[in-house]
């Protein structure tokens, strides 16, 4: 709970330690996350092309196309 400009904790066990704003902040790189970005399109795009075809190979596709998504946001 916050009270004033203090955080008071129900639990006296919970161990808090206020951290001090970093001027070491990391920014997304912007041109790795355009080319995972453009990659994962392309794999989409060949996942739903494959679609009326092969339906296991569309589905693998559009899995791995989540997967670069999610280290999409992690670039």
């Amino acid at each position: 709970m916050r009270r004033g400009n203090e955080w008071e904790w129900m639990y006296p066990d919970t161990k808090f330690k206020k951290s001090k704003k970093s001027k070491d902040l990391r920014y997304p790189d912007p041109d790795k996350h355009q080319i995972v970005s453009f990659i994962k399109s392309g794999i989409r795009i060949l996942g739903y092309g494959l679609l009326p075809f092969n339906l296991v190979a569309s589905v693998i596709f559009l899995i791995l196309s989540e997967i670069i998504g999610i280290y999409e946001e992690l670039v």
